[in-house]
């Protein structure tokens, strides 16, 4: 048994609170090394010779990433503390006990040697998620390239490539009027890249936060947007830019004219004057990476704060907003996004927050600071099972389950999962224009649990290289859109409303085979079971005793082989 790999600690990542009296424990182990844990639980204040309240529970096996098991249950309790530890049982028979880190040969009865979980403390940190979000599509929306009510000639609208500086006139008027075609799509939540003033076509440097860019219109028109999304059943989230501004905002305008005598130096990271702005030369001040046009915010200084969670409020106030997703958000302070999270939700208590983070984030996700995350982790591995196929199907779900075990549990209904976005090169564009390719992606995005978000266009077949060119001009010619890929993506959101135990159902059978790129997986939920099955490679594959099955995604019986890339979702 590899004691250096079993892992436990009595904190919000290992044991919390499911909901009131209802607690999970997890342990990690070395993949394949163990193959039994039993958790044993007793009351830390009453005495054996007055009440024996041990109690023994077996832990099931969760999931694997590729190098750990996760073993997790679910205790129900009501008492002031709860101790525990773990019996654990490796593949060759030998037993060992786990309590406070350190391991034993006899079952433990001494209570100091046992972890420690107090019940009202782990309560009053529950993890409460917006009911409404969970499992729900995404439209990522770049709106000055999405549509507009303008008038653009065809030769403007659909430059390829095109810059950053391309001027195609979107506006929240185009999106409005689209709103049905997201509807049909299958779209439940539209995200919006900043909306807000600013130079820019991206709006990532914004100048006046509490006034939507003129070039998409004004305040009357995101109300309008927000509550005619609101009526088709959709919600609405925007992109809150708070690491850093444009310089023309009024604070670090004030900086550039009055220098150390500002009353506007605490907002900023300011090292030294005069200040260095010039193109290809380190600021010496802090920004977003080293663009000197975008001064990072310094949001411990509290009129600062202030300030964002201000803005944060009155967009939910005003315009009845459903959620935020924070750009750079790694690079802000926890103590601030304690504060974020705190008074948003006591504008709106259901507000979704999302943040944008490269990498794993599970700091930020213990219940008290965002609600989700941009998931690359997903991203990156759909790149490399699909583009590159640099990885086989076992790692790919091997990295799934990083992410499901080292998390809270519900966060999986949660995460974004996204194939490509406004900062990366389309998909379609990674795969070289290969459909197949794309459609795969597309599936896997689209029938796994979390939050698919689908960048605009991806379903009508939009190319585009690395930023600015993914953000060409939407297509809405019927000409230009590749109608068959449009219409695989609105069958398989259809399957995904229609058939909620694809994501929110317990897995029955699951299992991956490395060389014929096979991911197999049933599911169930109440009377409705399903089975989808991903072919990661070319070529044809039998899967023998499931012909005849009808596949939701051609509407015709299985016939038990699998086409190059194919996915199959089989009643």
């Amino acid at each position: 048994m590899e004691y250096a790999a079993i892992r436990h600690f009595a904190d919000k990542r290992y044991c919390y609170a499911v909901e009131k009296g209802c607690f999970l424990i997890r342990l990690e182990t070395k993949k394949g090394d163990v193959a039994r844990v039993v958790l044993h639980t007793q009351d830390k204040y009453l005495p054996l010779k007055m009440m024996d309240t041990r109690q023994k529970q077996e832990m099931a096996h969760a999931c694997s990433d590729n190098y750990i098991d996760y073993f997790e249950c679910v205790v129900t309790i009501d008492l002031v503390c709860l101790r525990y530890f773990f019996e654990i049982e490796d593949t060759a028979g030998q037993i060992t006990y786990y309590g406070n880190h350190d391991f034993y040969d006899e079952c433990i009865t001494d209570i100091e040697k046992m972890y420690d979980c107090p019940q009202n403390l782990r309560e009053e940190e529950l993890f409460e998620l917006p009911a409404w979000a969970e499992n729900k599509v995404l439209y990522q929306i770049f709106p000055s390239r999405f549509a507009t009510d303008k008038q653009v000639s065809n030769e403007e609208w659909y430059q390829a490539p095109i810059g950053h500086k391309a001027d195609l006139k979107g506006s929240l008027r185009g999106i409005i009027n689209h709103l049905d075609y997201l509807k049909k799509l299958g779209v439940d939540i539209l995200y919006m890249t900043p909306i807000f003033s600013s130079n820019s076509s991206h709006k990532y440097n914004i100048d006046d936060y509490y006034k939507i860019d003129p070039s998409f219109g004004d305040k009357a028109d995101l109300k309008e947007l927000v509550d005619r999304a609101h009526k088709l059943g959709m919600y609405v989230i925007l992109d809150g830019v708070f690491n850093h501004t444009a310089v023309d905002f009024f604070a670090f305008r004030d900086i550039m004219e009055n220098k150390e005598k500002s009353a506007y130096l605490d907002w900023y990271y300011i090292k030294e004057f005069p200040l260095v702005m010039e193109w290809g030369k380190k600021p010496n001040y802090k920004t977003f990476s080293y663009a000197g046009l975008m001064p990072k915010l310094n949001l411990q200084n509290k009129e600062t704060a202030d300030f964002v969670i201000d803005v944060a409020s009155y967009w939910i106030r005003e315009c009845d907003i459903d959620g935020w997703r924070l750009d750079v958000a790694d690079e802000i302070s926890h103590t601030f996004w304690k504060r974020f999270r705190r008074e948003i939700k006591a504008v709106k208590r259901d507000v979704l927050i999302v943040g944008e983070i490269w990498h794993f984030a599970g700091d930020f996700l213990e219940g008290d600071e965002w609600d989700s995350v941009m998931n690359y982790q997903f991203a990156r591995s759909v790149m490399d099972l699909v583009a590159t196929q640099q990885m086989p199907v076992s790692a790919f779900v091997g990295n799934l389950n990083f992410m499901k075990g080292n998390l809270h549990r519900r966060l999986e209904g949660y995460l974004w999962n996204f194939i490509d976005t406004h900062d990366t090169e389309r998909f379609l564009n990674s795969v070289h224009k290969d459909l197949k390719k794309q459609m795969l992606a597309a599936s896997l995005q689209l029938l796994l649990p979390g939050m698919p978000m689908i960048y605009y266009g991806d379903e009508v077949g939009l190319e585009g290289g690395p930023d600015p060119d993914c953000r060409r001009g939407m297509l809405w010619e019927e000409t230009r859109q590749n109608q068959s890929l449009l219409q695989y993506y609105q069958t398989l959101l259809r399957i995904r409303h229609e058939y909620p135990a694809l994501t929110e159902g317990t897995v029955l059978e699951q299992y991956t085979d490395d060389d014929k790129g096979i991911f197999y997986c049933k599911r169930r939920l109440k009377d409705q079971q399903i089975i989808v099955i991903f072919h990661t490679k070319t070529g044809e594959q039998t899967l023998p005793g499931l012909e005849g099955r009808k596949n939701l995604v051609d509407g015709q019986p299985f016939r038990g082989t699998l086409g190059d890339y194919e996915t199959v979702v089989l009643v």
